[in-house]
C-alpha cells in the first residue's frame, strides 16, 4: 500500500471559459448543450492539473457544479431558489438562501453521470463530494419542517441513495462536507453525526467527512481573527466521530492554530491532513508539506495518514492552484522517501 497517498479536499479551479475565475459560485458562461460540454471540458482540465502534479486519488474539482451545497440542493423538490430569504448562515455571515417550502425530494440520480464520465476519464482512484446533511440544513430557510434535525435526517435519506449510486457508478471514495460541524456542537452532539452516519449507512466505499474553517474568503478569515491562540473546535467533534461508522476525516492543518494533538483523538480512522493553506496565494515547498506530515505521524500511524488541502480552491488563480497540487504531491513523496517507501 502507497503511504501517504495524496488528495483534495474539494474544489479547483474553473476555466475562464466555463465560469469567472477567482469568484465564489460565479454564474456559468455558458448554456444548454455547450455548459454540458464546457463542464466536461472542465473536468479533463482539472484531471490533468492533478494527475501532473502526482495527486494519487482525484476529482473532478467540483467543476460541475457552481456551489458544493447548493449545487446538489438545486436538483431536489421542495426547495424554492426563485424566492430568497436572508440569514445567518454558520453563525457567521448573512446569506440569500433558497427555501423550504415542501417534502425535500429526489426524483432522480444527481451525480450519478458525473462520476461515470470521472471514472472513464482517469485510471486513478477518484473521489466525489457531497454536501453534508448538517450544511445542507444551515444553507436554507425552512418553512416546512420545522425542526433543523427532522430535515437534516430527509436530507441524510437522500444522501445515502445518492452515495450508493456513486459508489455503484466507481467513486472509490465519497466525501461529506459538513463545515457547519465547526460552528453548531451542540447540534452536532444531539443528531449531527447521527444525520452523518445515516447519509453513510451501508454505502460499500471508504466514505469520508471534511470539516474546516472554510474557504480563504474574507467572512471566513475575520471570523478566524476571532478564535483565538488556538482553534480547539475539533476538540468537540473528533470523540464523537471517533465511534462514528465515519472511515475518514479530513481537516485544516497548515497555517492554522489548530493543536494537531487533537488528530490523535480520531485512533481508528484515516486522517486527510490538509496541508496546503488555501487562504494564502503562496506556493508552499515540498519541506512545508513535509513539515505537516511529520508532524501529524506524531499523533496518526503513517498507513493512516492522506495529506490533504485545507479546503477548496475554487477563489485561486490556477497556476497558483498548480503550484500547491505539485507541492503536497513532493511533500508526501518526500517524507515517504524518508521512511524507505517509494
Amino acid at each position: 500500500m502507497l503511504l501517504f497517498p495524496t488528495t483534495i479536499a474539494g474544489s479547483l479551479p474553473k476555466p475562464n471559459w466555463l465560469a469567472e475565475p477567482l469568484k465564489l459560485w460565479a454564474p456559468w458562461n455558458l448554456e444548454g448543450e455547450r455548459l454540458v460540454v464546457g463542464k466536461h471540458d472542465a473536468v479533463r482540465l482539472v484531471l490533468k492539473l492533478q494527475e501532473d502534479a502526482g495527486i494519487d486519488i482525484v476529482t473532478d474539482g467540483e467543476q460541475t457544479r457552481r456551489h458544493f451545497v447548493n449545487g446538489y440542493m438545486e436538483h431536489l423538490d421542495g426547495i424554492d431558489f426563485d424566492n430568497l430569504k436572508t440569514v445567518r448562515i454558520r453563525n457567521r455571515y448573512d446569506a440569500n438562501v433558497p427555501r423550504v417550502i415542501g417534502p425535500v425530494t429526489r426524483k432522480r440520480p444527481v451525480h450519478t453521470e458525473d462520476v461515470k464520465f470521472l471514472r472513464a476519464s482517469t485510471k486513478k482512484k477518484i473521489k466525489f463530494t457531497l454536501p453534508g446533511p448538517m450544511t445542507m440544513v444551515d444553507t436554507l430557510f425552512d418553512e416546512y419542517y420545522g425542526s433543523r434535525e427532522k430535515l437534516a435526517m430527509a436530507f441524510a435519506e437522500i444522501l445515502n441513495q445518492e452515495a450508493k449510486e456513486l459508489a455503484a457508478a466507481g467513486a472509490d471514495y465519497v466525501q461529506f462536507d459538513e463545515p457547519a460541524f465547526n460552528v453548531y456542537f451542540d447540534e452536532v452532539r444531539e443528531w449531527g453525526v447521527a444525520a452523518l452516519e445515516r447519509a453513510r449507512k451501508d454505502v460499500p466505499t471508504k466514505c469520508a467527512v471534511h470539516i474546516c474553517y472554510g474557504y480563504g474568503i474574507e467572512a471566513n478569515n475575520k471570523w478566524k481573527e476571532t478564535l483565538g491562540h488556538e482553534w480547539r473546535q475539533y476538540e468537540n467533534t473528533f470523540p464523537l466521530l471517533a465511534k462514528s461508522t465515519i472511515d475518514q476525516v479530513s481537516l485544516e492543518c497548515a497555517n492554522s492554530h489548530v493543536p494537531l494533538e487533537l488528530i490523535g483523538m480520531l485512533q481508528g480512522k484515516d486522517v486527510l491532513v490538509g496541508s496546503i493553506d488555501v487562504a494564502s496565494n503562496t506556493i508552499e515547498s515540498a519541506e512545508d508539506v513535509a513539515k505537516v506530515i511529520r508532524a501529524a505521524m506524531k499523533h496518526v500511524p503513517a498507513d493512516r495518514i492522506f495529506p490533504c488541502t485545507n479546503c477548496g480552491m475554487v477563489p485561486l488563480a490556477r497556476d497558483v492552484a498548480a503550484g500547491k497540487l505539485a507541492a503536497l504531491a513532493a511533500g508526501a513523496a518526500l517524507v515517504r522517501a524518508e521512511l524507505g517507501g517509494k
